[in-house]
């Protein structure tokens, strides 16, 4: 047994509102028969409707989800280099540059030489470099608003399109 799709049922519902109109019926014959007709476009669009809310709703827990796992990642990467400082504080307390063990060999390591800068606006221009600047992008909200107010904008035309609201 076939079961029609959603946009096989409304273009059966749209061939009847077509066949209706051609017979010359009054308006409201037209909309009885239309909403007695209707029930199988009601039933799937419902349906479509609470998979569109299931999805959304999945989608929203898997985005709760990533926050939360992306804080407990911090967290976590927060106190191994607490404990990272803390291993590295007391050997050098104690004056111990190596420590080993069967599982692991500790050292003490010099990091590589960095640079302190502390206040740039007397470092040398030859030592400062530019950032790119970001490229230049159509301002949408103000094109809005010229071909609102008749304003002919080259490149740029109003549309719009149309969204499902469930309620």
């Amino acid at each position: 047994m076939h079961s029609l799709t959603l946009f096989e049922v409304a273009a059966e519902y749209r061939d009847m509102a077509e066949r209706l109109a051609d017979l010359d019926l009054d308006d409201q014959t037209i909309a009885d028969t239309l909403e007695a007709e209707g029930g199988a476009l009601v039933a799937k669009g419902t349906n479509v409707a609470f998979v569109v809310r299931n999805l959304e709703a999945s989608a929203e827990a898997i985005k709760a989800a990533e926050q939360q796992m992306s804080a407990r990642r911090k967290a976590i990467e927060a106190r191994s280099k607490r404990l990272r400082d803390y291993l590295l504080d007391a050997m050098q307390l104690a004056g111990v540059s190596k420590i080993e063990s069967p599982h692991f060999v500790l050292s003490v390591r010099a990091n590589p030489p960095s640079v302190n800068v502390f206040d740039a606006a007397q470092v040398p221009a030859d030592f400062m470099r530019q950032p790119e600047p970001p490229p230049a992008e159509p301002d949408k909200k103000r094109i809005a608003e010229a071909l609102k107010a008749g304003q002919d904008v080259p490149g740029c035309a109003l549309s719009r399109s149309h969204r499902i609201e469930i309620k």
